[in-house]
């Protein structure tokens, strides 16, 4: 015979110190997205690292995507925390264990959650959310329910893909931190999707949103033109060449007119040349 062991209730103390380890496990990829912001801000990286995305790979062992998904997500619950006026920035930071369970806004645990209201206005970040904690039976929802809730939101506000194949557009990189650097970009499309494009830059293939796009209005002869730079400048690239070559290479990728000056197509011909490109 199985004796049931009897369950002993928690104190009011425990109580309260539950609840505020609870909010820390809750907040940690919050707190990490705020100060890996603060840290590429305020560039503290910089007494031993000449990038960003070097610090966080070597120090953490983040990939290139991951510490801007962090701090894009932290943002975002900034914004949700926005909703409920019972929970401010400094009660949680002062004392969480003072805010009670009943006061408590159901907010994001984790990254994942949150990832596909990034790139949402503050008040469709919010409008998703709700309705996604609604979905869950008034629990925090997975990040599966609020995706389907941002397609829902982007199915009505959708604004038709336009693009084709073989059109040449320009990379707008507004507030989006993971095209930090190809500000100016020209690239040619690939792959037209719903809601974003696939697009062939010198350096490599992306896939962007239709936001972050604006056409070049190129003639197709035009077009095809930068189809052969593009072609060119692929060929010759990669991560071995020194710096300076880069840097040409690099200045050719933002070209604001469909083709090369005669010294532009020496240069990029004498590279061919130099690393035996055929």
């Amino acid at each position: 015979m199985v004796t049931a062991a009897e369950v002993e209730e928690l104190s009011e103390t425990e109580q309260r110190d539950r609840l505020h380890l609870e909010r820390r496990v809750e907040r940690a990829f919050f707190e990490a997205g705020k100060a890996l912001a603060e840290l590429r801000d305020r560039r503290l990286y910089r007494s031993t690292h000449s990038t960003f995305e070097e610090y966080c790979k070597d120090r953490f062992g983040f990939e290139r995507r991951h510490p801007y998904r962090l701090i894009e997500a932290a943002g975002v619950v900034d914004n949700l925390i926005k909703m409920c006026p019972n929970w401010t920035q400094n009660e949680i930071e002062d004392d969480p264990a003072t805010v009670h369970s009943d006061q408590l806004q159901i907010l994001p645990t984790s990254e994942g959650q949150v990832r596909p209201m990034t790139k949402l206005e503050p008040q469709e970040q919010q409008e998703v959310w709700l309705r996604a904690v609604e979905l869950a039976g008034g629990k925090v929802p997975t990040g599966r329910i609020v995706k389907d809730v941002v397609q829902r939101i982007m199915e009505r506000t959708q604004v038709p893909n336009t693009y084709q194949i073989g059109e040449v557009c320009q990379i707008l990189v507004k507030d989006n931190p993971e095209l930090r650097g190809m500000s100016g970009y020209w690239a040619i499309v690939s792959a037209v999707n719903e809601f974003s494009c696939i697009l062939r830059v010198w350096d490599g293939e992306y896939t962007i949103g239709l936001q972050h796009l604006k056409s070049c209005n190129y003639l197709p002869q035009e077009c095809g033109q930068m189809q052969v730079i593009c072609d060119r400048i692929s060929r010759v690239y990669s991560d071995s060449l020194e710096e300076t070559v880069k840097s040409l290479l690099q200045s050719l990728g933002k070209l604001n007119r469909p083709y090369l000056t005669v010294v532009e197509d020496k240069l990029l011909t004498l590279l061919e040349s130099e690393y035996e490109i055929r």
